[in-house]
């Protein structure tokens, strides 16, 4: 994959699904993604941001076609993910792959740590089943988890070391593309910023995109290279992270901006809300400090 941050690794134009449902006596099919259209470049993160049922999660699983679209085209690496062929899109998915949310229900129960990490590799490459669990291994304590944690079950572990072997598994297969469903929603800030940490290193390490799913804008304003604002299905407003913040268009984006949490402007070193001083505010905040990143 290139590098080059010029070069779009994904576009995506007029996305639209819709999904069956029944209340009561009637049916309809309200429309969950209306036309949604935007492009990562390779080597970045652009984040979707919005609140609960806006379609963020919709987008992110038809990118990967594990939701069929109604509509629109997705191109991943210059090739029309909606034209390929089952076998075509399996060889494909070594290459994108997805953090989910909740690790207990994105990983098996009744497998093991290390031989969930590995099972990508079974099906992804040609390595024997020694070298699948060296590999898985390495995969393993580089997201932090000890050697002797690989034979342990996902009920043994904690909440943000099952987030950690969620990632370890996704960049099994060394994707291009990563999309990230707000795979920090459920832990608390301490470990949110860990997370969020290891995403940033392993990203520098291997120059992955990341389209980042998540509600919390004072969280992907750490490290979003460009963010898109979500609602009622649409993007109504995207920009670079910065520019987004400092100048918003859209009155849903100034209403989100205005919800933000902003500590206290009396204590010595913490900010006002016009960005000076913006560590100390971003771990205040509960997010990471971690802006110094080139652009």
């Amino acid at each position: 994959m290139a590098s080059d941050t010029t070069t779009a690794i994904l576009t995506v134009e007029g996305l639209r699904k819709s999904f069956e449902h029944h209340r009561g006596k009637g049916t309809g099919r309200p429309t969950a993604v209306d036309g949604v259209g935007f492009s990562l470049r390779a080597g970045q993160t652009l984040a979707i941001v919005g609140e609960s049922g806006a379609g963020k999660s919709t987008t992110g699983r038809m990118i990967l076609r594990l939701i069929e679209p109604d509509a629109g085209t997705i191109h991943f690496d210059g090739v029309d993910i909606r034209s390929l062929r089952a076998h075509e899109l399996r060889r494909m998915r070594a290459r994108m792959q997805m953090i989910f949310q909740d690790p207990y229900s994105s990983l098996n129960p009744k497998v093991t740590v290390g031989a969930a990490v590995a099972e990508p590799l079974r099906f992804h490459t040609d390595l024997s089943r020694r070298e699948r669990a060296e590999e898985a291994l390495r995969l393993l304590e580089r997201v932090g988890i000890r050697p002797d944690q690989i034979d342990r079950f996902p009920y043994e572990m904690s909440g943000g070391q099952l987030q950690r072997i969620a990632i370890a598994r996704a960049l099994a297969t060394k994707p291009y593309l990563v999309v990230c469903d707000e795979p920090t929603a459920s832990l608390d800030v301490s470990i949110q910023a860990q997370v969020i940490n290891l995403l940033l290193e392993l990203q520098a390490e291997r120059g992955m995109s990341y389209l980042f799913i998540s509600h919390n804008l004072s969280l992907v304003r750490t490290f979003a290279d460009h963010i898109a604002v979500m609602r009622n299905g649409q993007i109504v407003e995207a920009k670079p992270a910065d520019e987004l913040f400092d100048n918003p268009t859209h009155p849903y984006t100034r209403q989100l901006l205005s919800a933000v949490p902003v500590p206290d402007p009396h204590v010595p070193g913490l900010l006002a809300p016009d960005g000076t001083h913006e560590e100390t505010h971003m771990q205040a905040t509960g997010s990471v400090a971690a802006r110094d990143r080139d652009r």
